[in-house]
């Protein structure tokens, strides 16, 4: 298993099924899931630097992701008896209390369906050589489709805001008929979608602005600006 790299997941692909044990019990995913969205990403290991500031990060922006109806669940290759040791040395140095659950991936097994192993630094790897999960993200929608993939190398931290960030322009382009421009951030002006015509434009977004044919801005409206 470990010499052949499993098919690629793509955006749109239906998350693929695993149980797994976790640090808040046994879990079958797609049960997990439920009816909610869910952030599921990858460490490379327990007790180490780059991880502990990331787990805290994301622990301290749980209430933000559940405010949007955002389920978080991490993994590494790592036991439950270490995952359960090293929450608390997460707490204690960034203050963040980890309460999301952290899957214990020790067989890779979980990693290898995900694609979350490293194939670039030589050095991530285990006492028997087995490499080690790099920094993967996906964000999972409530049908079960990946919306998001993002893979990190090893020594470089994630940005836990810029997840929150994407999570928000997924829901709001759900919700309504736009795109979000670079750097976007809720409030901000959208862009309506190139499917919608400009008759409909102007029912959906009367304030809405022509730059280019291409290219149209609009607000939301208030009621419409929050992200549900």
């Amino acid at each position: 298993m470990a010499d052949q790299r499993p098919e690629p997941l793509r955006l749109g692909s239906v998350a693929p099924n695993f149980k797994a044990e976790t640090t808040a019990g046994p879990i079958d995913f797609h049960e997990f899931i439920g009816d909610k969205w869910v952030v599921f990403f990858s460490h490379p290991e327990d007790y180490t630097p780059v991880c502990t500031t990331e787990l805290g990060a994301f622990a301290k922006l749980e209430p933000e992701f559940s405010k949007r109806g955002a389920k978080l669940i991490g993994l590494s290759a790592n036991t439950l008896g270490s995952h359960e040791g090293w929450i608390k040395d997460i707490d204690e140095v960034t203050g963040g209390k980890v309460t999301f659950p952290i899957i214990a991936d020790k067989e890779r097994k979980i990693a290898y369906l995900y694609d979350m192993i490293d194939y670039q630094d030589t050095t991530n790897v285990d006492e028997k050589g087995i490499a080690f999960t790099i920094r993967s993200v996906f964000i999972i929608d409530p049908n079960k489709k990946i919306r998001l993939i993002m893979s990190y190398p090893a020594s470089t931290g994630r940005n836990s805001a810029e997840v929150l960030r994407v999570l928000d322009s997924l829901q709001t382009g759900d919700k309504y008929k736009i795109t979000t421009p670079i750097n976007w951030v809720p409030g901000d002006d959208v862009i309506v979608a190139p499917s919608v015509k400009n008759e409909q434009a102007k029912e959906l977004f009367p304030d809405f602005r022509i730059v280019k044919p291409y290219l149209r801005f609009t607000p939301l409206p208030k009621e419409k600006a929050t992200v549900s």
